[in-house]
């Protein structure tokens, strides 16, 4: 309209054929989900005339009491139409239901995904140490340590989680940007979440591999290099 909160008060404005007074201004608010620009909200205060809708706020322990108290006094005035009733923080949270949905399908499939690739990481692990019980008993007795042996065991499997997350960072990244695009108001992709996430697939994958490879370097090399 032009105007400043402090010029707005004591204007008089013309609503659905009905004139007003402006007596306050508010802060921006949403009152719609933040897919949507915050618009212009007008508060309409009509004592003598009908209403639509009756805000009530009670106290959380009062619910049920003052529901009952409600539809009780609401029957002496009206007896055609029955009572309707809402909550705000239920409107609120159906407001991004389909966004909770999705994290939740998101979350489960990211657990299935990590729990199948750790099971195929434990199997290849145990595959190739079994196809190297020799060379580790060689080692051994050449006076290689526990933890030479586990880490050459288990650098190859790290170096392909770390190709796994060289290729998954940008799809990630693209994925989330267009997925926020839909909302006017929105946070930003900080790098750190995708450095957490690369350093926690690499511990995941470390625990899940080192059982095979610390297993295979305590094996007694005698009975590695026993001849078949």
């Amino acid at each position: 309209m032009g105007w400043t909160p402090a010029t707005a008060l004591g204007k008089t404005i013309k609503f659905w054929g009905m004139n007003g007074k402006v007596i306050g201004v508010l802060k921006d608010f949403h009152f719609r989900p933040l897919q949507v620009a915050i618009e212009p909200f007008i508060f309409r205060f009509r004592p003598k005339d009908f209403y639509f809708n009756l805000l009530i706020k009670t106290r959380p322990d009062a619910v049920q009491r003052t529901l009952t108290d409600i539809a009780t006094v609401y029957k002496t005035h009206e007896t055609s139409y029955p009572i309707s009733y809402g909550f705000v923080d239920l409107d609120l949270d159906r407001q991004y239901r389909a966004e909770q949905r999705t994290g939740q399908i998101v979350l489960y499939f990211s657990i299935i995904a990590i729990l199948v690739s750790c099971l195929g990481l434990f199997g290849l692990s145990t595959f190739t140490t079994e196809q190297r019980v020799k060379e580790i008993g060689i080692r051994k007795v050449l006076g290689a340590s526990v933890a030479s042996i586990a880490t050459l065991l288990s650098k190859d499997f790290i170096k392909l989680v770390i190709i796994s997350i060289l290729i998954a960072t940008p799809l990630g990244w693209w994925a989330s940007h267009i997925w926020l695009q839909d909302f006017i108001y929105r946070t930003d992709i900080a790098w750190w979440v995708f450095a957490l996430v690369g350093v926690s697939a690499i511990g995941i994958a470390l625990l899940t591999v080192s059982f095979q490879s610390i297993k295979a370097a305590l094996r007694n090399p005698v009975k590695s290099l026993r001849s078949e």
